[in-house]
């Protein structure tokens, strides 16, 4: 459950952390992702893994074209203005589903070889739910990877702390910006197809897990991608172990473990001073 919050957190922590714009619809996003692989599972025939990578294209393709059109006007804006406008466009998403899939549940139909589980040393481990450890390990170095070590990585983090100066270096920064945001949101799209089969899909999955989103960042703190992982290991294990040996406080457990992690490191498990 830890590994499933980060896969669909990254994204947010990628458009918040990286970007410094707060951005309420990436639940929308997750939501499109997981639709679009559904669609093509159920309906269509396609095979799972097949259909992941459209999924993270899909989201990336509506990222792209929404950033183009709305979010680049707001980037010099207020966090106000910005989580005003962005709730705006996940209500209107609900609606939109809502209208065109109905309200219903919806779970997609896995292949045989990742039901059931098998035994290690006595422990039963589900084939789904480890295929999503493997998948986040490797999303995580392969993240850090590109942040720390390439040009790309150097030049975002130049066009988030100072973009005039950055783009008197040469670098293109709305290129830059657009290119992260949709990254982003094709993450999301990649975390929505890979939850729905474990946490469901409808219409108000946005608003059901958006406090979970934004929790993850705001613990595992916004710099960095280290950070929201390991705030999604602890807090998905905890929100699991409290629901399990406290069922009448379980949900509470994961909002008292921000609180005092928040007295803590106000910014943070890894956070910094923001720069706005």
């Amino acid at each position: 459950y830890g590994m499933l919050l980060f896969v669909l957190a990254c994204g947010l922590a990628v458009t918040l952390g990286l970007m410094n714009f707060v951005n309420l619809a990436h639940g929308a996003f997750a939501m499109a992702g997981g639709y679009v692989c559904m669609v093509l599972v159920n309906r269509m025939g396609w095979p799972f893994f097949a259909a992941l990578p459209l999924a993270f294209v899909s989201a990336a393709a509506i990222g792209i074209a929404l950033e183009r059109t709305l979010y680049r006007h707001l980037y010099a804006r207020s966090h106000l203005d910005q989580v005003l406008f962005t709730i705006g466009l996940t209500f209107m998403s609900v609606a939109a589903v809502d209208y065109i899939q109905g309200s219903s549940r919806v779970f997609i139909n896995l292949p045989a070889a990742l039901q059931g589980q098998f035994d290690l040393f006595g422990v039963g481990i589900g084939r789904y739910r480890l295929m999503i450890i493997v998948i986040c390990g490797l999303l995580t170095i392969a993240l850090q990877m590109v942040l720390a070590k390439t040009r790309f990585g150097s030049r975002l983090r130049a066009a988030v702390d100072d973009p005039r100066a950055a783009s008197g270096l040469g670098i293109n920064v709305p290129q830059v910006f657009a290119f992260t945001f949709a990254f982003g949101c094709g993450l999301a799209g990649l975390g929505g197809a890979l939850s729905a089969e474990i946490l469901g899909l409808d219409p108000y999955f946005p608003l059901k897990f958006m406090i979970y989103f934004l929790i993850v960042v705001t613990v595992g703190g916004s710099s960095s991608i280290t950070g929201p992982f390991l705030a999604s290991l602890l807090l998905g294990i905890g929100d699991v172990a409290g629901k399990y040996y406290v069922p009448k406080m379980g949900p509470f457990v994961i909002y008292t473990m921000m609180i005092v992690i928040l007295i803590w490191r106000p910014n943070g498990l890894f956070g910094r001073t923001a720069a706005r």
